[in-house]
């Protein structure tokens, strides 16, 4: 029998105070692996809760940055996984999660070998096995680019009302001066009064 891996694979955002909820059908004895990470958002961290059909926590994590968790169903029915971000009263975040159920299917599906490989057969084993994980890197790569422009454009923005700041500060300070200068050598106009002579 041949097992056929399902994935699911989604960035989404995750508003404050939120708890977003995904579910997956399994049959017992498939292989699954969680994978998420938090691209954006506050201190780069979210609650993470993995469940069996009955409720049974399979998997419970507070305020993880990244994780990955693989396990084997034991029973038949919809298992649910929930990212929550309550405890964060005004930072949303978006988060990144890989969901694979199931082994992945094998390169030559129609034969059923007892004897080795042929050299061109391994050669397209071992070609597979790199490509999976140059995808792999890709993913892994693609996620800390977008964590490196989010990081980036916030800084930006500092940047710039820092920079607005600085000048209005200016702007103020070189009036005063300009206007304490005068002052100082402005004809100040007395007047005299006589008294009787």
């Amino acid at each position: 029998m041949f097992g056929w891996i399902r994935a699911s694979e989604l960035t989404f955002e995750l508003p404050d105070n939120a708890k977003q909820c995904f579910y997956e059908d399994i049959t017992i004895g498939t292989k699954c692996t969680l994978e998420f990470q938090v691209v954006t958002g506050g201190h780069y961290d979210v609650d993470c809760r993995l469940e069996d059909p009955d409720g049974t926590v399979l998997y419970k994590e507070m305020k993880k940055q990244y994780d990955s968790f693989t396990f084997t169903a034991s029973r038949n029915g919809t298992y649910k996984f929930c990212f929550s971000n309550e405890f964060s009263t005004f930072t949303h975040k978006t988060v990144y999660f890989d969901f694979q159920v199931g082994d992945d299917p094998p390169l030559f599906p129609n034969e059923n070998r007892v004897t080795a490989l042929t050299q061109m057969e391994s050669a397209c084993v071992s070609i597979h096995e790199a490509l999976k994980s140059v995808i792999d890197y890709q993913t892994h790569f693609r996620l800390r680019e977008a964590q490196g422009r989010s990081r980036a454009e916030d800084l930006n923005t500092r940047v710039a009302f820092w920079s607005i700041g600085e000048a209005f500060i200016l702007l103020v300070v070189s009036i005063s001066q300009v206007v304490l200068l005068r002052s100082f050598f402005s004809d100040k106009k007395t007047t005299t009064t006589r008294v009787g002579s």
